[in-house]
């Protein structure tokens, strides 16, 4: 053999060995045969306890439950609620018969369910009754007034064509809903030869779930990513923390989003720990679960950390079998982190740092990190994934120290946005890596950090917020001329959504609340402008584009001014 063939493969290319090239359905199986009666699923406030044996054969009989109503490898199941059980046995069930799971933010409204279930051709969609101040039910009645008039299998949407199959995630009986309960005792009655028969058709490469993303485009974009993506990803990130099957890791964090399904269940999975599930965050219900379980990890956003550590019976509760976790979504205080440490216990937690293409994450520290590289970087690469900082301008490498954009290569990275081959070619250049949007930097021994974005994303409390979606939405507002958004700095979410508007002649009466009143039933709070100014012109550059960043300037002056 010559010196190159003999050459051991290099981080980012195809041929790196991973730690799995199963189906996320394969792999439960071989967990499951480890130790059937390891606990798996803890709901300390439902006091609802599977094990591995448990959730497989529930997920098993879920999963024929929804060959028999129709669905069929390649379709797309959406899931719209927060953190019930049912979301991880949908996830798994989807999963084993190579359905793509679609999630959907639980606080999204009408505007933008109507789009979701449009853009991504979903073919059924599993709803709790409400959450918050969205109803569900409602939103899906006034979108879908068909599923009032037909039996549950028969729904035709002249406006949802794609859409044929509701799921009511509980065992309620909604008109036009198939119950879970429903389900699962048409699960029991096919043969496990149908399972065998979908699993033939896809294999570890096939998407198993589209994440939606806001981009620059302004229109939310599905991420698909594939078996080998999130459950590979899983295990390097369960590494990291150093999990093992003794750890109870607790989860107050969204599944929807990558921090829940992939930096927690997956992490779990492949390290056969148990998972403490939080529905809803609430400071004080966290620690309560930490205590009552014993819990060894806890994840979370900075935010969530920071009412952990301020909650008035935070003394109260027993932390000191706490050992790792993940603090993540958006920038971290150092101070914030060595509280965590010190006061949690948490001496081994660790920062994550990805974005939802790549599965999601690329860098993170270690827990053998000194304190200085856990509070002010994002660590080092992932083993499996090539990590460079790029030149923006130029794509040059960049040297040591040098600022560029964060971008990676490997296995992670997503199968491209759907039905979006534009956006996806923009997103990942022609050497195959995908460009975060973000600056930084690396140091000479392999630490990234984060200084900035190139991009105008608003991250609020670890939500991400791309301007141009929400400056489209209120350009739909009667009176409403033009509209330019941006983040102001906010000692409490790390920034809060800003929106400079232009009115049109005859509005000039037009309010703050006037427009706080209209975005609130139409799309998710979080994207809700806190702060409106009205202005008669923005400030613009010779080539006639909008200077956001004096935008951003004139905004905290004019908070800072009481104004």
């Amino acid at each position: 053999m010559t010196e190159e063939q003999n050459a051991a493969p290099v981080p980012g290319s195809p041929d790196y060995p991973l730690h799995s090239e199963l189906t996320l359905g394969a792999y439960l199986k071989e967990q499951v045969a480890k130790d059937p009666d390891h606990e798996f699923v803890v709901y300390p406030d439902r006091d609802l306890r599977w094990t591995y044996r448990d959730f497989d054969e529930r997920t098993d009989n879920l999963a024929k439950g929804l060959l028999a109503i129709g669905m069929k490898p390649g379709d797309h199941l959406g899931v719209w609620a927060r953190n019930i059980p049912d979301w991880l046995t949908f996830m798994y069930a989807s999963a084993k018969i190579g359905v793509v799971m679609v999630t959907v933010n639980p606080v999204y409204k009408s505007h933008e369910l109507d789009y979701v279930l449009k853009q991504s051709d979903m073919k059924a969609l599993c709803v709790i009754d409400a959450y918050r101040d969205v109803d569900y039910l409602k939103i899906i009645r006034d979108l879908v007034p068909e599923s009032l008039n037909v039996q549950r299998g028969f729904l035709r949407s002249e406006e949802y064509p794609f859409l044929e199959n509701l799921i009511y995630m509980g065992p309620e009986k909604h008109r036009g809903f198939y119950s879970v309960p429903e389900l699962l005792l048409l699960g029991q009655h096919k043969p496990d030869s149908s399972l065998e028969w979908a699993q033939g058709q896809f294999d570890n490469n096939d998407v198993v779930m589209m994440q939606y993303t806001s981009g620059t485009t302004g229109f939310p974009k599905g991420v698909m990513l594939t078996h080998r993506n999130i459950l590979n990803n899983g295990f390097y990130i369960g590494e990291g923390q150093k999990l093992g099957a003794c750890d109870r890791v607790c989860l107050p964090v969204p599944f929807f989003h990558c921090f829940g399904c992939v930096l927690g269940v997956m992490a779990s999975l492949t390290h056969r720990c148990t998972m403490i599930i939080v529905e809803d965050f609430d400071a004080g219900l966290v620690l309560q679960a930490l205590h009552k379980e014993r819990a060894t990890a806890v994840y979370g956003v900075p935010t969530m950390f920071i009412a952990e550590l301020n909650h008035p019976d935070f003394d109260s509760f027993d932390l000191s079998h706490l050992r790792t976790g993940i603090m993540a979504g958006s920038p971290c205080p150092p101070e914030t982190m060595r509280e965590v440490m010190e006061r949690m216990n948490m001496r081994d937690v660790t920062i994550c740092y990805g974005l939802t293409e790549t599965s999601p994450v690329f860098t993170q520290t270690s827990v053998d990190d000194d304190i200085p590289h856990k509070c002010e970087t994002v660590g080092r690469a992932h083993p499996p994934v090539e990590v460079r900082i790029l030149d923006p301008n130029d794509g040059h490498i960049c040297a040591p120290g040098e600022h560029g954009e964060l971008c990676c290569k490997g296995y992670n990275v997503m199968k491209g946005y759907y039905k979006m081959p534009e956006e996806t070619a923009k997103a990942i250049d022609a050497n195959g890596f995908l460009h975060s949007g973000d600056m930084g930097t690396v140091d000479e021994d392999g630490y990234f950090r984060v200084t900035g974005r190139i991009k105008d994303m608003i991250i609020r409390g670890g939500e991400n917020i791309y301007p141009l979606e929400v400056e489209n939405f209120l350009l739909t507002m009667p009176g409403v001329l033009d509209a330019q958004v941006v983040g102001i700095p906010d000692a409490k979410y790390g920034e809060i959504v800003g929106a400079f508007i232009r009115v049109r002649p005859g509005h000039e009466a037009m309010t703050e609340d006037d427009v706080r009143e209209y975005a609130i039933p139409r799309i998710a709070r979080y994207k809700v402008p806190k702060r409106v100014f009205f202005v008669d012109d923005f400030p613009m550059t010779p080539s006639m584009k909008v200077q956001k960043f004096k935008l951003r300037e004139m905004a905290e002056e004019l908070v800072k001014a009481g104004q």
